[in-house]
């Protein structure tokens, strides 16, 4: 397994992301500013997310730089198409983490929607259509659902066997996640 998770294509295909998570979530201002205001600027995308007036021309620089973001002839932000594709992309992935996370795992809504908001950017269409389909697949059933319910709840979820566990293969990966749980609740 090790040598899966130190694979550079993957590491590396993550560091050349080019939208950041801060990336994202200006244009997400940006979007919401407008739908708020009818108009954005600057220092209202520094006041939306707690940061200087500095930061928020920097990087609002760089992302018309990147033509995600351009100015109508008043000087207030809009979003340019690739931006405005960006945000719903990005909101759409958070819907259905946030989802899948709250509604399917049982997690609760602050750290369902905390994990949502540090995968969003990141998640490919293809595991969000599969997503899409495990959900519907597992709310599609009044017993299955409710049987999903049950098991998640029990808080049963180790391995009984992990030589014969067909997920874990030879280190019982759910040991491990009850370990960092625990420590956790302890901080």
């Amino acid at each position: 397994m090790t040598k899966e998770i130190n694979n550079s294509a993957y590491w590396r295909e993550f560091e050349q992301n080019k939208l950041t998570h801060s990336a994202a979530h200006y244009l997400m201002a940006i979007d919401s500013l407008r739908d708020e205001l009818g108009y954005a600027r600057v220092t209202d995308v520094a006041e939306k997310l707690s940061v200087s007036r500095g930061a928020a021309s920097t990087k609002i620089a760089d992302l018309k730089k990147r033509r995600w973001v351009k100015e109508d002839p008043n000087r207030f932000l809009l979003l340019a198409d690739d931006g405005e594709a960006i945000v719903s992309r990005v909101e759409h992935n958070f819907r259905i983490l946030a989802r899948f996370f709250g509604d399917i795992l049982g997690i609760s809504k602050d750290n369902a929607f905390g994990d949502a908001c540090k995968m969003e950017h990141l998640m490919s269409a293809e595991t969000g259509q599969r997503l899409i389909g495990l959900m519907h697949f597992i709310e599609g059933d009044d017993d299955r659902m409710k049987a999903f319910r049950a098991f998640m709840q029990s808080g049963d979820l180790h391995c009984a066997d992990v030589e014969i566990c067909p997920i874990c293969e030879d280190e019982c990966l759910a040991a491990a996640t009850i370990t960092d749980l625990a420590k956790e609740g302890q901080s």
